[in-house]
This record gives structure tokens, C-alpha cells and sequence, in this order.
């Protein structure tokens, strides 16, 4: 990356990271009223980025700590891409899988102990089924240990300006330690794009191949919203609902985050709702 580009992503995180917490709208955006999207759960939070300028146009709740869930697996993406674009491992690497990563609890794959999986399998098992028995072999072979890699996970967010966010596995299974914010969550979907670019339209997959078997998402927001290119969704009990949802629509780019969510019907209204509202907002290119 050039200084430049770093230069720029930095300036864009310190816009986020600046930004006042509560719930609250930018001064230009005085005409669109926030109650259409407002918080429905004591677990929500939600953020919406310009993701060209950096500017926060929306939030709720976006430095609560929250429970990632499955959007865990976007910090196990990164790190997984920031392997591919040092040349540590390929698409085509295939990499052992444990007792430990077999043993995960579902949404899983069905991977069994000493079998292998390619990267490119394991990153689209990721993306489309979020396979946490695949996250698991992905963290121990890129970390040694699933523990270790979550350290350097965690890390990693700090060097993105992720100030609230501890990630302690790779997959987003439950963990009382694990924990994030709506804020952090949007800039890491932020950075994946950034840096990232040739291997971003990982997150667009919908569906995907394996061992014959066709295997299809379950991100639905893809198919409602023009321009919609990922990013993730995230269920466990103790969080709700969560969704991260990236849009590039003729020039402009958006980031939201909903988290929280009753049911993920509800979820997916409410992002449909944020993007709406305030992708007219959105800086053009």
C-alpha cells in the first residue's frame, strides 16, 4: 500500500472514530428522520458510513459493547487476505483440518479430522455457509493455535482503530470475552474493501460447490438492495441479529451495521431502511 493510500484509510478511521456516540445524524442530513430505523431491542446498535469520505451519517448505540456473533469471521477474512497478499498461502493451499476445528459447533461444513481444505473453499465455506469448523482450521493454520490467532486478531483491530472489540475465536461461537461495537464492526467492513480490493468480491458469493453439493447463503439483503456486494451476518442468542452490509452503487459507497436485531427478518428491514435513507447522502466519486 502507498503512503498515500495508508495516509487516506487512516484519515477516514479518525473520521469514524471522532465522531460523537448516541444517536445522533450528520448536520446535512437534517431532512431524513432517523425514527424509520430506529434501535427495536436492548441489544441494538447500528452505524452508517460514507464509505468514500469516511463520515459518520448515522448511528445508535455504535460504542456499546455488543456480541459480534459470525461477523467475527470478517477479522478471520482479513487475516486470512493480508496471507494471500504477502504470498503465504494461495487460493489453491490446502490446509489440515483438526479434531479441534471438527469438533466446532454449527453452522459447520462437515469437515472431518484429517481430511484438507483448499483456501478458496474454506474462504467461500466462510462467506456463504460461515462454517465455523472451517474458521477454526483456517485460525490454526495461519496461527498455530485457534487461541493464538484470535490474539492476533485482536491485534489486528487495534491497528485498524478498533478500540472496543476483543475477538477470542475465529468463527463468533459463543464467548463471554468476545465482544465489539457497531462502530468497529463498520470499520472493519471499511477496511476489508480497502485493502482488499482483489479479493473483496469473495463476500458478493451466494452460493457455492462442495464435494457435489450445491450450497446456498443465507445473506438475503444481497438480492434487496441494488449494489449490495457483502459483507456478513452473525446469530447467536446472546447478540441477536447482526448484519454488516456493504453497497457500491454508481460511485458511491456505503457501510451499515445492525446489530441486535429480533428476528432477521426484521434485521434485514431495518439495514433496507438505513441504506435507503442515507445512501442519497452518500458522497459520488
Amino acid at each position: 500500500m502507498s503512503i498515500y493510500s495508508f495516509s487516506k484509510v487512516i484519515a477516514l478511521m479518525g473520521l469514524i472514530l471522532g465522531t460523537a456516540s448516541g444517536c445522533t445524524t450528520a448536520a446535512t442530513l437534517d431532512t431524513v428522520t432517523p425514527a424509520v430505523v430506529a434501535p427495536v431491542s436492548e441489544k441494538s446498535a447500528s452505524i452508517v458510513v460514507d464509505g468514500s469520505t469516511g463520515a459518520v451519517l448515522y448511528q445508535a448505540n455504535a460504542d456499546l459493547p455488543r456480541v459480534p456473533a459470525s461477523l467475527t469471521k470478517m477479522m478471520t477474512l482479513y487475516m486470512t487476505f493480508e496471507a494471500m497478499q504477502a504470498g503465504r498461502i494461495s487460493k489453491a493451499t490446502t490446509m489440515p483440518v483438526s479434531a479441534h476445528a471438527a469438533s466446532q459447533a454449527p453452522s459447520k461444513l462437515g469437515i472431518k479430522p484429517g481430511q484438507t481444505i483448499d483456501v478458496d473453499t474454506a474462504i467461500k465455506a466462510i462467506v456463504v455457509k460461515s462454517a465455523n469448523d472451517v474458521a477454526a482450521a483456517l485460525a490454526e493454520y495461519l496461527g498455530g493455535t485457534e487461541e493464538q490467532f484470535a490474539a492476533q486478531m485482536t491485534a489486528k483491530a487495534r491497528q485498524l482503530g478498533m478500540r472496543g472489540t476483543n475477538f477470542h475465536n475465529a468463527s463468533g461461537l459463543p464467548d463471554p470475552q468476545q465482544i465489539t461495537t457497531a462502530r468497529d464492526m463498520a470499520l472493519l467492513g471499511l477496511a476489508l474493501r480497502r485493502h482488499f480490493p482483489q479479493q473483496y468480491y469473495y463476500f458478493g458469493t451466494q452460493d457455492f460447490v462442495y464435494n457435489g453439493k450445491l450450497i446456498r447463503g443465507h445473506n438475503r439483503v444481497l438480492a434487496q438492495l441494488n449494489g449490495a456486494d457483502g459483507i456478513k451476518t452473525g446469530y447467536v442468542r446472546a447478540s441477536g441479529f447482526n448484519i454488516v452490509t456493504s453497497i457500491s452503487d454508481h460511485g458511491r459507497q456505503l457501510v451499515a451495521v445492525v446489530m441486535g436485531g429480533e428476528t432477521a427478518k426484521k434485521r434485514d428491514a431495518q439495514v433496507v431502511s438505513l441504506v435507503n435513507a442515507y445512501l442519497p447522502q452518500v458522497a459520488s466519486r
